[in-house]
């Protein structure tokens, strides 16, 4: 079965020093560990003859280039403003140290990597039938995306220790929740059994 890592919003304007999350004080540092371990997992897909896809969030201009924020977004982080998250801009793009692995990005503008994006496509295209998802966060873009995948019928996995989300007891019931859709193993396990 062909394999997929997708891995959730790892971008600059959410993780680097100088994006929009951290201008804003809303750093997380438990997601700047993730880069590091999701790297060796996308480079056994991608041996193994799988696909590294990658959401980017992104917050379309409008016709006077203000972002297009939706309103719940808006009242939990007031910050944002003209330039982040823009389509094609260094915040948007994923971090430099994941570049290399990714095979093809989506972009998103809700929760789920899949909802109004080209993925289920793309993933259909390449022949993939067993999709694993990291990255961030764990009670939001990765959850909505597992169950996304869930209902679209790939055999789903979460990667546990490639996630990461604002608190840990969010983290924790998150990946509680989703393993009533999907197998949620380490790094390591899903290397050695979702490969195999």
């Amino acid at each position: 079965m062909k394999t997929a890592l997708v891995i959730i919003d790892l971008q600059n304007d959410f993780l680097a020093s100088d994006g929009a999350y951290a201008r804003g004080g809303c750093a997380n540092p438990e997601a700047l560990r993730l880069p590091a371990r999701v790297l060796p997992v996308a480079r056994a897909v991608k041996a193994a003859g799988g696909m590294v896809v990658a959401s980017q969030f992104t917050l379309w201009p409008d016709a006077s280039g203000e972002p297009m924020i939706s309103p719940h977004l808006q009242r939990l982080r007031p910050f944002l403003r003209r330039g982040d998250f823009a389509p094609g801009s260094r915040g948007q793009a994923c971090v430099d140290e994941l570049q290399p692995v990714i095979d093809v990005c989506v972009q998103k503008v809700a929760y789920s990597a899949f909802f109004n994006t080209q993925l289920d496509w793309l993933l259909r295209k390449a022949g993939v039938g067993r999709v694993a998802v990291c990255g961030i966060v764990t009670n939001g873009g990765v959850a909505s995306s597992v169950r996304d995948a869930h209902m679209r019928d790939y055999d789903t996995w979460v990667i546990a220790d490639g996630c990461a989300a604002f608190k840990a007891d969010a983290h924790a019931t998150a990946l509680s929740d989703m393993a009533s859709v999907a197998r949620v193993v380490d790094a390591a396990t899903f290397v050695q059994e979702g490969l195999a």
